[in-house]
């Protein structure tokens, strides 16, 4: 039986994912908020604003109606900003049925409630699709993937029919996927790593070199797997995909729009700039401030996220920021 399946998210990433998914013969249907977007996508078979260059299958249906992308299909994917999960979630949540599952492709923390986004998910559709909600994460640019460049993610959830099925689904001759039981510790490192990014494009911005941003890198992975640790992740999955693949993806690579935004900031550009400058949504800004929060409910030492929040939401000087980080009482790598 040909699987349905509905990509929530005409951005880059639902884009490549719902290319991924024509190339493997589902009946894919892409949904896109704007139906001025929706009519264009359809027309040029291009997504030119997010992922240009890359040709759209006819078999992609395309639409900005949310009934007719969700109605019967077997698997809904949502590919939309963190901050648009739960606005999406509240809006599907009249068309879902139990035996369709859902995998959320988005990366971040809602910086009110401080929850992850298969929580956000959950309260929105219900308890009862908790065992139904999946969580894909790891180094996935959609500017690679939609290319057919050798990529490795992670799918997790409580359910683990559903997190098999979306391994299912989702694997490809050059995307493998990784199963890993630990949603929380997934879904906690796919968030913290923007902040490290944002990080690391700062001290690009100031003009320092590769000693810096390894040390950055690293040190920041620390205190990632501390916060995880402190709301019950297992260690472990930060050296994985979720954790350190992405991290150093996000860190290092031009496609990184959190690397990106963290160069500007470094350079002393005003951050409302930087954000009207960017198409897509920088996840490290919300990411920051949740992360922060969460630090301080938790009692967790988390001094480069202090430091990216001072610089972003205090308009404190980068060199100040990198100046406290050094001048920190020493203590040993491991404690």
């Amino acid at each position: 039986m040909q699987r349905s399946i509905a990509v929530l998210g005409a951005g880059g990433w639902g884009t490549a994912l719902a290319l991924l998914l024509a190339e493997k013969k589902y009946k894919v249907t892409l949904w896109a908020r704007r139906p001025s977007f929706a009519d264009r996508l359809a027309s040029v078979r291009e997504n030119q604003d997010y992922l240009p260059g890359i040709r759209l299958p006819n078999s992609i249906q395309i639409t900005s109606d949310l009934e007719r992308a969700v109605y019967g299909c077997d698997v809904l994917i949502l590919a939309v900003p963190s901050m648009g999960v739960r606005s999406i979630a509240r809006r599907i949540s009249t068309l879902v049925h139990r035996n369709q599952i859902i995998v959320n492709a988005a990366k971040g923390l809602e910086p009110d409630s401080l929850c992850r986004l298969s929580q956000v998910i959950a309260a929105e559709l219900g308890s009862a699709y908790e065992d139904r909600i999946v969580a894909l994460s790891g180094p996935t640019h959609a500017e690679e993937v939609s290319r057919h460049m050798f990529t490795a993610a992670v799918v997790s959830g409580t359910g683990w029919s559903s997190v098999e099925l979306a391994q299912d689904v989702l694997m490809a001759p050059f995307f493998r996927i990784y199963t890993n039981p630990d949603l929380t510790g997934v879904e906690v490192a796919g968030a913290l790593k923007n902040v490290i990014a944002l990080g690391a494009g700062i001290l690009e911005g100031l003009g320092l070199g590769d000693n810096s941003k390894a040390a950055l890198i690293t040190r920041g992975l620390a205190e990632m797997a501390r916060l995880g640790v402190a709301l019950g992740a297992n260690p472990a999955t930060f050296a994985g995909l979720a954790g350190l693949g992405d991290l150093v993806a996000t860190c290092t690579s031009p496609h990184s729009r959190n690397r990106r935004a963290g160069i500007a900031l470094g350079q002393g550009k005003p951050l409302q700039a930087i954000l009207d400058a960017s198409p897509m949504v920088i996840e490290g800004i919300p990411a920051t401030s949740a992360a922060w929060k969460m630090a301080q409910e938790y009692g967790v030492d988390m001094p480069i996220t202090e430091q990216v929040h001072r610089i972003i939401f205090e308009n404190q000087k980068p060199e100040r920021s990198l100046a406290l980080l050094m001048g920190r009482p020493k203590k040993g790598e491991f404690f």
